[in-house]
């Protein structure tokens, strides 16, 4: 029996994603140079905006035989240079996964997966230059896999004229493709829910693609915000405890929590005289925490606060859908903030355009899915969004046939936390509140185009009725003219006079 336990080790995080890559989103050749494009784009957008900069990112892929050549630049702050290696060649580490706010990536892995999969394909390690306050950093980064630890070397600085960060990676197993799954698709719609960047593609056969902002605003900055107690379990409450730097229980929930007042620790006393608010929170016990937890969800609590969430908006969402897709119609809804999960804000945004062209979006009967204002071009099937828009009777809106239609339904999720269904971050899971949410947009919004074409095709039919009638003004004015004498031509005039005024006004 000893000898079974013989093998036991321990395993780094890296150690588990090297032989799950496909975790992080890289499976399939296409999938995944989109995935790498991803990372990269969401880590330049969250930079400068956290720096109050209005983005500019450039994109290169280059084929080198059966390998690609992907170089990303921005103009964000860049990194300084102790925290290149982390940021770039450890998993679960940066700005992100510790941090109550809204931002596109949640938990520290995308680039550091990126460096990875550079190294698994090519055995290549990244190429680095950042340019931080005045200071241009050059070097090359790669991962220990055994200790989940960054490898930097060939570090070479110089003054900078210039801040923000170039990447160059080479990559093997991918593929670029110019369909619904690849890069340039995928850049398409980050344009479109970030309209204030203007991002620019460089395609291997050398195109050029240019995406230029429609909005010279930087969003407003979600702010950092504590945990709602609604929202936490029992091991969450210890944690937080053993985090907290308060001498009483008390002084805990109040200074680490929202909403908490000295008001409902006095309920949650109420509800609990045999705990000791008093004691030092490190000391407490799963019991007791479970019982507060239990305590919690019978006191009423104000709303979590909002200001952690900023949705797009829909002006510019207005702004972004004619810019990029040249619908006939758009129509936007912005709903208000929501809670799940009991304490966890969210917002959702619909946009729905009607009418595409072949040449401005070829995919019909489209749903494009957002998270955090981050495309989510893979995983539709199991994604709350594709299951809230399937669920619609879109024939109650004169749509009838959804996938065959001019039509493409835009859903952004705003949260503090996307319950993402997988590392990968590509579909949304099925959570009851979300999945009801989104579909209440989605109908408000369908509304709307219901309206629109009805009158579109009242327009057609009444000008399948004048275009009938006018046929037939020069016979009838020729009889008329006969008949009474009065001029063919004046009588023809007035024929088509009454004839337009009917049905200019709407008549028929």
């Amino acid at each position: 029996m000893a000898e079974m336990f013989d093998s036991f080790k321990e395993h780094s995080i890296a150690e588990f994603f090297k032989k799950n890559r496909h975790m992080l989103g890289f499976s399939g050749k296409v999938r995944s140079l989109t995935t790498v494009i991803h990372e990269y784009v969401t880590n330049s957008l969250d930079a400068c905006e956290e720096a109050g900069i209005l983005p500019y990112i450039k994109v290169e892929i280059h084929s080198m035989g059966d390998k690609y050549k992907v170089v990303v630049q921005d103009n964000g702050p860049g990194i300084p240079r102790e925290l290149i290696g982390k940021a770039l060649g450890q998993m679960l580490a940066g700005t992100k996964f510790h941090r109550y706010m809204q931002q596109r990536g949640q938990q520290g892995i995308g680039a550091a997966g990126c460096t990875m999969f550079s190294l698994l394909t090519t055995g290549k390690p990244i190429h680095v230059i950042s340019a931080h306050n005045g200071t241009a950093v050059s070097c090359d980064v790669s991962i220990d896999f055994k200790t989940n630890k960054p490898v930097v070397k060939n570090i070479v600085e110089r003054p900078a004229t210039f801040h923000g960060l170039i990447i160059e990676g080479f990559f093997g197993d991918v593929k670029f493709d110019k369909g619904q799954y690849g890069p340039l698709e995928y850049i398409k719609r980050t344009a479109i829910a970030n309209p204030h960047a203007t991002i620019e593609l460089i395609t291997p056969d050398g195109e050029k693609y240019l995406f230029k902002r429609s909005i010279d605003r930087v969003p407003q900055k979600p702010k950092e915000v504590k945990p709602h107690p609604l929202g936490i379990g029992p091991h969450d409450l210890i944690e937080f405890a053993k985090a907290s730097n308060a001498k009483k229980l008390s002084s805990f929930l109040i200074n680490d929590f929202s909403r908490v007042t000295q008001k409902k620790v006095n309920e949650l006393k109420e509800l609990l005289p045999d705990i000791d608010f008093n004691k030092d929170p490190k000391a407490l016990s799963w019991q007791e925490a479970e019982r507060i937890v239990k305590a919690i969800h019978k006191i009423k609590w104000i709303a979590p606060q909002t200001d952690a969430v900023i949705p797009i908006g829909k002006e510019q969402i207005e702004k972004s859908l004619n810019n990029v897709l040249k619908p006939q119609f758009v129509t936007v809804v912005e709903r208000q903030p929501r809670i799940y999960r009991g304490g966890i804000p969210f917002v959702v945004e619909v946009g729905i355009a009607y009418g595409l062209t072949d040449e401005s979006f070829p995919f019909k009967g489209s749903v494009m899915r957002f998270a955090n204002r981050a495309p989510l071009l893979f995983d539709a099937a199991g994604c709350a969004i594709t299951q809230a828009v399937k669920s619609i009777d879109w024939k109650r809106y004169n749509i009838q046939n959804f996938d065959e239609e001019p039509i493409a339904v835009f859903v952004n999720l705003s949260s503090v936390h996307v319950p993402y269904v997988s590392a990968g971050k590509q579909a949304i899971a099925n959570e009851e509140e979300i999945v009801k949410e989104i579909k209440n947009g989605i109908m408000e919004a369908a509304r709307t185009i219901k309206t629109f074409i009805r009158k579109r095709y009242k327009a057609k039919e009444i000008e399948k009725k004048r275009k009938a009638l006018l046929r037939y003004v020069n016979r009838l004015s020729e009889d008329l003219a006969a008949l009474s004498g009065f001029s063919q031509e004046e009588l023809k005039q007035k024929l088509m006079q009454l004839v337009e005024e009917r049905y200019k006004l709407g008549g028929g």
